[in-house]
This record gives structure tokens, C-alpha cells and sequence, in this order.
């Protein structure tokens, strides 16, 4: 093992007993110690920095700037040991990405997305790809948390599921529907039933009885989403399985903009989705027909009642 790679494993470690994931991160910083070995390099350069942050030389720039942020913090970290290590400047590639449009699933659109799920090869993939879609709709986990579930954090007689380790290492309790938690007991007993010795106690299982990896749920939500018919409305609102998170945060804030007590429930909503604050809920917020009417007829009574 190189130093270069050692000192990686260093920084990773000292990063993620912060409570970073630095998953992405991680996977690029391995990819960036492998280019510095290929040429050869010991130490951090900002000229090989920027050769191998631009590649490969047809993305799209914001994908450069974000290799090259991957790589300045790990360079940052190099410079504390070795003051001959360069760190890139932050404006060397000032390209910033900007925010997807987020793709608003209708009801319609995930029943489909659910029903063809249900053709795929194996009726062991088929059940956990529904039955996942599903539940990301119905409460709007995070991917991650959803494949991370144990099944013992699945406590169906409760209709509650326990998120351990979610961003930022918070955990909490999830309370479901009760059509949901009978989903769940369903897809259970079909998992028990086609793959009895699993390989992990993850609750949702590949054929192998292993736990599903990240991005082969978004490879297979992807070619669902191609199958379906599902358009993209614009380059930067592209139909992307976390977008099932957004549906669900405008779903509840409609509902909740129509009580009494929205301030509650907004703070409420927060804490069910993991939030720190509601202004991290915001984000996942989108000036639809429905959420502008419903603040429109809120602030005619605000009117009214002041006048």
C-alpha cells in the first residue's frame, strides 16, 4: 500500500468518525489516489489536481468542480502532514452544480412504476422493487435508509420502522400506515418464503440474500422509469427515485397548510422526515397549483380576519 493510499484510509476514518458517510467522496478519492500512483506523483499537485478533476473532458463542468471538491479536502488534510502538498485553490474550477428541478410523481405515475416492478424476472425482485417503490412513496425515507432497514427494525405489529445511522448518524422512529405495515408483512413472508437463509438481516434482499446496494436501486429505477414512459420535462428534471421524497414532503405540506395548527405540523413533518430544522424541510418544497392554492386561501383568511 502506497502512502498516499494509507494516508487515505487515515482521512476517511478520521471523517467518518465524525459522522460523515463520505460515500461518493470516498469512491473518488480512491479513484484520485489511483491516478496520482499511475503517474507516479507522491504527493499532491495542484497541476495533477486539475488534470484529474477535468477528466473525463466531455462532462459537464459541474461534475469537474465536483471531483475537484472531493479532492481538496483530502488534500487539505495531506497539508497538515506535509507542507509540500498542494492544495488546489476553490476557484480553480468555479463551475457550480445547480439544483435538479425535482420530478413530481403522481399517483398514476408510481401505481405504474409499481406494477411493472411486479414483471421483473424474479418474483423475489419483482416483490422487493414494488414493495420498496412503495414504501419511499408512502413515507418518504431516503434510499439509504429504506435498504439499511434490519428486520428488526421492521416492528410491523407497531406500524413503526427504526431508522439507525441516517445523515448526519441520526436515528428515529417512523411511524407507517396500517395499509403499509400489511405491505410489509407481505413482502416479508415472500421474502422468507424464496430466500430463507439470507446472507444479511436486511429487511429488503437481492435474489442472493444479500443487502441492495445503492446504486444498483437507482440503475433499476432508472430503466423502470424507461419502461413506464415517465418524460423528462427538462434536462434538469429528470424522473430520479429520490424525487419520491420530494412528492411525499409536497403531499403532507398541502395537507398541512390546510390545518389549524400548520406551524406544529410543519415541525413535526421535519422530525419525520430527519431534519435538523424546517428549513432543511423547505428545501424539498416546489410551488405546485395545489401548494399555492392552498397558501392563497390562507393568506385570503389572514386577510379577512385582519381587516
Amino acid at each position: 500500500m502506497s502512502d498516499l493510499r494509507l494516508e487515505l484510509v487515515h482521512y476517511l476514518a478520521l471523517r467518518r468518525s465524525l459522522g460523515f458517510k463520505l460515500e461518493r467522496t470516498g469512491q473518488l478519492l480512491d479513484l484520485f489516489v489511483g491516478y496520482l500512483e499511475a503517474e507516479g506523483a507522491e504527493k499532491i499537485t495542484t497541476e495533477l489536481a486539475l488534470a484529474w478533476a477535468t477528466l473525463p473532458t466531455d462532462c459537464d463542468p459541474s461534475w469537474h468542480g465536483a471531483r475537484l471538491l472531493a479532492l481538496r479536502g483530502f488534500a487539505k488534510y495531506l497539508a497538515t502532514i506535509d507542507p509540500e502538498s498542494e492544495v488546489p485553490p476553490p476557484d480553480l474550477l468555479p463551475a457550480r452544480s445547480r439544483r435538479a428541478v425535482p420530478f413530481l410523481y403522481s399517483k398514476a405515475d408510481v401505481t405504474a412504476l409499481m406494477t411493472r416492478a411486479r414483471s421483473l424476472r424474479s418474483p423475489l425482485r419483482a416483490a422487493t422493487y414494488e414493495t420498496l417503490i412503495g414504501l419511499l412513496w408512502a413515507t418518504g425515507m431516503r434510499v439509504g435508509e429504506a435498504i439499511s432497514l434490519e428486520r428488526c427494525d421492521v416492528e410491523l405489529d407497531e406500524a413503526l420502522l427504526v431508522v439507525r445511522h441516517a445523515k448526519f448518524d441520526k436515528s428515529r422512529e417512523v411511524p407507517v400506515h396500517h395499509s403499509t405495515a400489511a405491505a410489509l408483512r407481505s413482502y416479508a413472508k415472500l421474502r422468507d418464503r424464496h430466500c430463507p437463509r439470507p446472507s444479511s438481516p436486511s429487511f429488503f434482499v437481492s435474489t442472493r440474500g444479500t443487502r441492495l446496494i445503492y446504486k444498483n436501486v437507482h440503475f433499476v429505477f432508472h430503466e423502470l422509469v424507461k419502461d413506464v414512459g415517465l418524460v423528462s420535462t427538462s434536462p434538469r428534471c429528470r424522473a430520479r427515485v429520490h424525487d419520491l421524497r420530494h412528492s411525499f414532503a409536497i403531499r403532507a405540506m398541502t395537507a398541512i397548510e390546510g390545518g389549524d395548527d400548520a406551524e406544529l405540523a410543519r415541525t413535526r413533518l421535519s422530525a419525520y422526515l430527519g431534519h435538523f430544522d424546517v428549513a432543511s424541510t423547505y428545501w424539498y418544497l416546489e410551488a405546485t397549483p395545489e401548494l399555492l392554492g392552498t397558501a392563497a386561501a390562507r393568506l385570503q383568511a389572514w386577510i379577512r380576519s385582519s381587516s
